[in-house]
């Protein structure tokens, strides 16, 4: 079983009622969307707000239940109770307030939280701990309180608390939007280690367009729906589809974009300023 994440035409409604019980309104912030996470890739899903991208979150970690359609996490159900806890052990969550998941009063005392309540033997929460730290680059502050580090520095934080209790897949739901953008670049750069060294799964919920370009797969999610899908370069080659749904593309991409259509040959979905450079040497040689 080689799919972490598998959403199969699902749906999710939001209903608001009166008083009196009676149906207001229905708002469809998911609207038959079917998508595909596989075992260790990184994914990133972009939208503009109201797109369905937290509620999509939400879903992985069965804090919501589909209105219609499915969500299976590492093959499990999440709308069967008996798997909940399984499930949110497979996808650990990470927020955008670190300040909302960061409880102990010492770094190493907050990662360890986790794996205790998980009944891991404490010689092998330290253990955990250590290598968690390590792995988000954090080691060092292990004895310090948290309170006295930076934004960037609290969310890494709190992925080295999701990472302690072994998750397959950490979901990030917009994790460096109230970051500076020092923090935001720790922050990914984390993640991306993550990802590549320790194998994690991940799934990056983000409007940040500069923080899905190392993605494997980018999906793009508007009014619900799944609009488009493809690798960063595929994605960021279609910048007026992008900007039809209210979405920046990063902005060397749009440089290169501006310059081909004034008629410089430049490849589409230039994505770095490394690969600006080279392609401008070639056309200047």
């Amino acid at each position: 079983m080689n799919m972490m994440i598998k959403a199969k035409n699902l749906i999710h409604e939001y209903i608001r009622r009166d008083e009196e019980g009676n149906v207001e309104s229905i708002n469809r912030a998911l609207d038959d969307v079917s998508l595909d996470v596989k075992k260790g890739d990184f994914v990133a899903i972009l939208g503009h707000n109201g797109s369905g991208k937290s509620t999509m979150a939400k879903h992985i970690n069965a804090i919501l239940m589909p209105t219609e359609g499915a969500l299976y996490v590492g093959g499990m159900d999440t709308k069967e109770d008996q798997h909940l806890w399984d499930i949110r052990q497979s996808a650990g969550m990470v927020f955008q307030n670190p300040d909302n998941q960061i409880i102990g009063t010492v770094v190493e005392e907050d990662v360890g939280f986790g794996p205790e309540n998980l009944g891991v033997p404490t010689d092998e929460i330290w253990k955990r701990v250590e290598e968690s730290l390590k792995a988000v680059g954090m080691l060092e502050y292990r004895s310090h309180s948290p309170n006295k580090l930076s934004g960037g520095q609290k969310q890494r934080v709190a992925i080295a608390g999701i990472m302690a209790m072994k998750p397959q897949c950490i979901v990030l739901d917009e994790p460096t939007a109230m970051l500076d953008p020092n923090g935001r670049k720790e922050v990914i750069r984390t993640v991306r280690e993550l990802n590549q060294k320790e194998k994690v799964t991940v799934l990056l919920i983000t409007h940040y367009m500069d923080e899905v370009i190392n993605a494997d797969k980018v999906i793009v999610m508007d009014e619900g729906k799944v609009v488009m899908e493809g690798t960063p370069k595929e994605i960021f080659s279609q910048v007026e589809k992008l900007k039809s749904y209210r979405l920046d593309v990063p902005q060397v991409t749009e440089l290169a974009y501006e310059l081909k259509k004034a008629g410089v040959p430049l490849p589409d979905g230039i994505l770095t300023i490394e690969e600006f450079t080279e392609e401008m040497k070639k056309i200047i040689h």
